[in-house]
């Protein structure tokens, strides 16, 4: 609202104001009065319990010494009547009376107007009922909510409807800012759990029950059965009881009330027992308030109080409203004596933005500020304390903390509360402040999101599907392709619908627990094969309600319909020519690849070599003139591979080599037997298209069936020109163009899915699929967006595969002939060097480190011979080690002995000619 709102309503205002002169009027010290309003409709179900619950707290906080240190409420209540206009006067008429705050207003269209009042003269409103989410404090700063703000209600209304699994809701409201700002902020929360609102349906504020009874003659016909009804408590019950006799409180309706309907319950607890047949099964929300002395206290005194009272000849009890009415002046109260404590004082002034509007009838500087709105507003958002609803305080987004609801079923002549919903913890059996006990349900995972069991509309415990079938007189249109060819899946002779896509898709609608009316409708001229992409987009445009056939599941599909759970993996395959491959001479050399025997017959030179290295100085077998121990090498290197070498090898580090080897050999020869079997005693098959890898980089003619997606798969995905694919309509062009050939004007290889192809094989022999399945694709049922019949489809499907229904059906239809049975393959790939380099690698490694060590330890021996000359030149020492090296082992040992001996023996002859010689002289 602007300030020409404002000028219009001060028109109206009445003459008769009394008006405080341009001056300010002050008060310095703790006041011993102080002025305070209140505006609702007091004969509401909400406002009578209000006006009761205010005078009460009015009554306790005036009584009670050590709230206000001896300072008094004064009260003033207006009756808006349920009316907008005269709310908006009655606050006016409060703001001439040097009013502090006001308690109110109970309906939120008038809170949105005397709001902007409140702002422009420093007011405080505390709203007890206004529960419309968007009077934000950042629009309204001068508006304290006192209550539950509808968007957490909403959100436990979307918690409650993904509790129970449902996607689509019905809403129900009231037209106004009340009712659409809810609903708003339902569909955003719902939108959030990937659920909607479907249906929206406005009512008047003031409806008439014709006006009821024609929106919910409208509901009838939509499809979900989820209602939502966020209505006012004056007329709340007219719409179930209209929904009762238009059987709309029957098995398969859902109605979820908001909180207008347990706050009737609570005002009115015969209600159950009077309106039974209205309210059974429908569940409700409730502020959640926890128990504590204070509360129990106070209801003891409340039935005391009302027990003989009666308004408006019934009796009345007290809901959660009048418990927030009641901390509202208990909350205002502690906020003032906090105000005055930090020196607040009482002060009013005119308003400068009025002073040009001064003078006329009107009286308009009446109208006076509120020196102190701003510190009481503060005072009020930081009080701290407990009351009837439990704790009160606001966070930083202007509500109260802890939102909680209860949320109750209606049953029998009474209502049972079936769990709690919280902000911060979701549902759960017991209330938030006490501690969540642990569930374990259906080997789900332990978790406190829980609900007990509720009786639904139509005394069942069975929950509701939520949706059914619209205009239920209209059987569900099922769109099937009209095919040429492949008529295992989907056959029609006359009105005659088979095959095996038909039958799964009826064994699944059996697994259902309820019946679809449906029936079949042929899509196609029945001398081509239809398009996929045009039977899907009639169920766009609502010429279908579904599609049964050879329907693949792709990307882009699944952007225009919704599928079910696959019933048949179907990949792209590459089907191709194929060939006997006969036995030749030659036979014996396929196993192994070039490489891999060139490998393998190197290495067994090279392990007889370093063995001939090793034994050569000790072993005699492997000693001789060149040309014999040439053969040596050769023979003992190849006679490993019959494990039939006669030489001996006695060194450590030769039989190391010599055993790793072995392994090898061992693992070579049984590999190369049992390929070399399978080569001579099973036929093989062989083509010249290896797989799509080779026909993507090669340059032949590539066929497809028309109007598959492997048109654009093959050119937007491998990158396949367009000018290489040759559209193909039936088995019967598959197989002349493959037997043409590239050559001759045919195609070189078939590209389709594998579910056609196996079909395409069984009675044809001369062509194989080659290569892997390079997409993981499968078939599905399509539906339209967000059907909840595709849902359903899909568990039904995924029952028939856990019971082994879908194979034997697969079987029934598709069992492959002899032909596909017969156990030809392939030809086996041949072992190939990659496959065995981890052995090779093994043995060369053991090759490596024998020869270093035995070089280690040759050269050791060569500098520890007692001969071994320091001094001499490399190229001389070089020579001097491979004489050494190639000497045998027991000559290197005897030579330090002979030399000892030639040393003794020259040292003796050396004495004797001493001795000689001493003797001649003498």
């Amino acid at each position: 609202m602007n300030k020409a709102l404002l000028v219009m309503l001060f028109m109206v205002f009445y003459n008769g104001a009394s008006s405080n002169g341009l001056g300010a009027n002050v008060t310095t010290a703790r006041p011993d009065v102080v002025n305070i309003g209140a505006i609702f409709t007091f004969d509401s179900v909400i406002g009578k319990i209000a006006k009761v619950a205010i005078a009460l707290a009015i009554e306790d906080v005036n009584s009670d010494p050590e709230i206000l240190k001896g300072t008094k409420l004064t009260l003033k209540m207006q009756n808006a009547k349920s009316s907008d206009f005269l709310g908006i006067i009655e606050a006016l008429q409060f703001l001439e009376n040097d009013t502090v705050a006001i308690i109110g207003p109970q309906f939120s269209a008038t809170a949105h107007v005397i709001s902007h009042i409140a702002d422009e003269l420093k007011v405080p409103l505390l709203s007890f009922a206004a529960t419309d989410p968007t009077l934000s404090p950042t629009q309204f700063p001068f508006l304290v909510r006192t209550t539950r703000s509808d968007l957490f209600q909403m959100t436990a209304v979307a918690d409650l409807v993904f509790y129970y699994e449902w996607r689509d809701v019905i809403a129900i409201y009231v037209n106004d800012d009340f009712g659409r700002n809810a609903i708003a902020a339902l569909g955003d929360k719902l939108a959030e759990k990937r659920c909607k609102i479907s249906y929206k349906v406005p009512l008047n504020p003031k409806a008439t029950k014709d006006e009821i009874t024609n929106a919910l003659i409208s509901v009838s016909s939509m499809e979900s059965r989820i209602l939502i009804l966020h209505i006012y408590t004056s007329w709340g019950l007219q719409v179930l009881t209209e929904a009762r006799n238009l059987m709309m409180m029957a098995s398969g309706y859902v109605w979820i009330a908001t909180d207008w309907f347990s706050t009737i319950i609570d005002t009115d607890p015969s209600l159950p027992f009077i309106s039974t047949d209205d309210i059974q099964g429908v569940l409700t929300l409730k502020m959640h308030t926890p128990e504590s002395e204070l509360k129990k206290k106070f209801k003891s005194r409340w039935g005391n109080l009302t027990s003989a009272r009666r308004v408006n000849g019934s009796s009345f009890g007290l809901n959660t409203y009048g418990l927030y009415a009641y901390d509202s002046v208990r909350h205002l109260a502690v906020a003032l004596d906090s105000f005055f404590a930090r020196g607040g004082n009482i002060s009013f002034s005119n308003d400068s933005n009025l002073n040009e509007l001064s003078g006329g009838k009107l009286n308009l500087d009446a109208l006076n500020m509120f020196n102190g709105g701003s510190q009481l507003l503060q005072s009020i958002l930081e009080v701290n304390t407990t009351g009837l609803t439990g704790p009160v305080k606001f966070n930083p987004d202007g509500n109260l903390i802890n939102p909680a609801f209860e949320v109750i079923n209606v049953i029998g002549t009474g209502t049972r509360t079936i769990g709690y919903w919280s902000n911060s913890s979701g549902f759960s059996l017991d209330p938030p402040e006490k501690p969540q006990r642990k569930l374990q349900s259906n080997g789900s995972s332990t978790g406190t999101e829980r609900l007990y069991s509720v009786i639904w509309p139509g005394q069942t415990t069975q929950k509701p599907r939520g949706w059914v079938f619209p205009d239920n007189g209209r059987k569900l249109r099922i769109g099937v392709p009209n095919r040429v060819s492949y008529r295992e899946f989907v056959g029609i002779k006359g009105t005659e619908f088979t095959g095996y896509c038909i039958e799964v898709f009826q064994a699944a609608l059996n697994e259902l627990p309820y019946g679809v009316p449906y029936k079949f409708v042929p899509f196609g001229d029945g001398k081509k094969n239809p398009e996929n992409h045009e039977l899907l987009h009639l169920i766009q445009i609502g010429e279908f309600d579904g599609v049964v056939g050879d329907i693949t599941i792709t990307t882009g599909r699944t952007k225009m319909v919704d599928f079910t759970q696959p019933y048949i993996e179907s990949g792209l395959v590459v089907v191709a020519p194929i060939r006997k491959s006969n036995s030749s001479a030659w036979a014996f050399l396929r196993p192994f690849t070039p490489m891999m025997w060139g490998v393998t017959g190197i290495f067994f030179l090279v392990v007889g070599t370093v063995v001939w290295i090793l034994e050569r100085r000790t072993n005699e077998d492997f000693r001789g003139p060149p040309r014999k121990q040439f053969v040596t090498i050769i023979w003992f290197s190849f006679s490993t591979l019959f494990f039939s070498q006669k030489e001996k090898t006695g060194s450590t580090l030769g039989r190391f080599v010599l055993i790793i080897w072995l392994f090898v050999v061992l693992i070579l020869n049984s590999s190369y037997i049992a390929s070399l079997t399978s080569i001579l005693t099973v036929e093989q098959l062989s083509s010249p298209v290896k797989g799509i890898e080779s026909l993507a980089t090669g340059g032949d003619p590539i066929g497809f069936l028309k109007g598959s997606f492997a048109e654009n798969y093959l050119t937007d995905e491998l990158n396949i020109h367009r000018s290489r694919l040759v559209p193909l309509n039936s088995p019967e062009e598959y197989e002349k163009a493959l037997q043409d050939g590239p050559r001759a004007g045919g195609v070189a290889a078939v590209i389709d899915e594998r579910a056609y192809m196996e079909l395409f094989l069984s009675s044809r022999c001369g062509y194989s699929i080659v290569g892997q399945e390079f997409t993981k694709m499968g078939w599905g049922f399509a539906f339209p967006r967000d059907s909840p019949l595709a849902i359903d489809m899909s568990t039904a499907v995924l029952k028939l595969s856990e019971k082994g229904d879908l194979q034997k059906i697969h079987d029934k239809w598709l069992m492959k002939s002899a032909c596909s049975a017969e156990g030809a393959k392939q030809a086996v790939d041949r072992l190939q060097i990659k496959s065995f380099w981890g052995l090779f690698l093994l043995s060369g490694i053991a090759c490596f480190l024998a020869l270093v060590l035995h070089v280690i330890r040759m050269v050791h021996k060569y500098y520890k011979r007692p001969d071994s000359d320091c001094e001499s030149s490399q190229s001389r020492r070089l020579q001097s080690f491979v004489s050494f090296v190639n000497k045998r082992e027991q000559e290197v040992k005897s030579r330090p002995k002979r030399m000892r001996t030639e040393k003794a023996s020259s040292k003796i002859v050396h004495e004797d000619s001493s001795i000689n010689v001493l003797d001649e002289s003498v």
